[in-house]
């Protein structure tokens, strides 16, 4: 095991480093996802709910896996079937789509759960005093709800840190990848996996206890 810390710990951590980029990247596309399909289903408006049901429902339905493949290699090769276009992703440009839209599909009900948390009575004091629908959601309902959303985003980023793991399979130079080339070179793969799951758990430990403290600090303004 110290053997393969000392020849491949660089490989290792410039391999985690890639995959907090792709995991970062992934809830930040998601979370924009997550605030346009949010704020659909909360809207007096039966088509923009139920576009933002089908999203939601249709991708949190499709594994992970699956969805990777078909954004990796369906699309573009969908594209060169029926328009005859060469256009192709990347792994990165594959991994940061299919993250955002897994991500995106949960950070809507976390989006949507938060702003059912308000008292609609802050809605409607907005509206009295003469602010539009938007303006009292972006100004009065969002900044009360993401207080109460930040916990669940950080398990969320958590969770998607996870799932980068899976994006092995299109190529993205993650932690798992790098795991699996350095098993084909040293054929030592009970230690290499070893070391793979502590750098996971010491980075998601890490996360968990950002999100704890922040549920204690809200809990606390709450109280106050």
């Amino acid at each position: 095991m110290i053997q393969i810390i000392s020849e491949y710990g660089a490989l290792l951590l410039s391999a985690m480093g890639q995959t907090l980029l792709l995991a970062l990247f992934g809830l930040l596309f998601g979370c924009i996802l997550g605030i346009i399909f949010g704020l659909s289903s909360v809207v007096d408006n039966k088509v923009s709910k139920a576009i933002a049901a089908i999203y939601v429902n249709l991708i949190r339905g499709v594994p992970m896996i699956v969805l990777a493949f078909f954004v990796f290699y369906g699309v573009p090769y969908g594209l060169k079937t029926l328009a005859g276009s060469s256009f192709v992703l990347t792994s990165l440009q594959a991994g940061t789509i299919c993250l955002a839209l897994n991500c995106g599909a949960y950070m809507s009900e976390i989006i949507r759960a938060g702003i059912q948390s308000i008292d609609p009575g802050q809605m409607e004091a907005a509206r009295s005093l003469g602010l539009s629908y938007w303006r009292s959601m972006f100004r009065v309902v969002l900044p009360q709800a993401i207080k109460n959303m930040i916990p669940s985003i950080v398990n969320q980023f958590i969770i998607t840190l996870k799932d980068t793991s899976i994006l092995s399979v299109i190529g993205f130079p993650e932690l798992v990848n790098k795991a699996q080339n350095v098993i084909a070179i040293t054929f030592k793969s009970f230690q290499t996996w070893a070391i793979v799951a502590v750098m996971y758990l010491v980075v998601i430990l890490s996360l968990q206890q950002i999100a704890n403290a922040l549920e204690r600090r809200l809990n606390r303004g709450r109280k106050l």
